[in-house]
């Protein structure tokens, strides 16, 4: 079964996450526009690693060592997701969340939300808001699932594509029924990516 984490994004993570953004975004963040949201105290940079190994190898691998580094040498790792929000006085925006295109559609956009949205409780924020490209159905459909409303359209936001891109909210992240709210969403995030073992840091 492959093992899949969110965490933190480092800079050793740098080279990899830009090819996974050419994949996802065409190239939206530079190197530099990356290592600045490392820098900055407001960002909340994430990854998620999916980690393929066989049962019999990393056995082999155990009974050598008992050194858990040693064992996820010889495991398969790769980055298959990042996200990212900006905390603006009481809000979380996200800037960006994406999943490698051979992922998508087995939860991991759901799973990167949701640890969007408790980053964004932790930190006592009050309202999460977002920018996506109208055409962007599974996006929104994402999106809706978790909540978020419509609240606006910015005409010809995308410069490349000149396309409008709709602003979604969600409010009341401060609200004590909030965290009831999150523990709803994830076990329903679990259910989703069934067949992955999901180590929570």
């Amino acid at each position: 079964m492959a093992i899949i984490t969110v965490e933190k994004m480092s800079p050793k993570h740098i080279s990899s996450v830009i090819e996974l953004d050419r994949l996802c975004f065409g190239g939206l963040w530079s190197a530099q526009a990356y290592q600045r949201e490392l820098e900055s105290p407001n960002s909340d940079l994430l990854i998620l690693v999916i980690n393929h190994h066989t049962k019999d190898r990393n056995e082999e691998v155990m009974f050598k060592s008992s050194n858990f580094q040693l064992q996820i040498n010889y495991s398969h790792q790769s980055i298959i997701g990042v996200c990212c929000l900006w905390a603006i006085l009481e809000e979380a925006h996200i800037t960006i969340l994406g999943i490698h295109p051979q992922y998508q559609s087995l939860g991991f956009g759901q799973l990167l939300l949701y640890t969007l949205m408790r980053s964004a409780w932790e930190r006592g924020l009050e309202r999460a808001t977002l920018e996506v490209a109208a055409s962007n159905v599974s996006a929104l459909s994402l999106y809706y699932k978790f909540g978020f409303q419509y609240v606006g359209r910015r005409r010809g936001y995308y410069q490349h594509t000149g396309e409008d891109a709709l602003i979604l909210w969600l409010s009341h992240l401060h609200e004590p029924e909030f965290e009831q709210t999150l523990s709803e969403w994830y076990r329903k995030v679990v259910d989703r990516i069934n067949g992955y073992e999901l180590i929570r840091h």
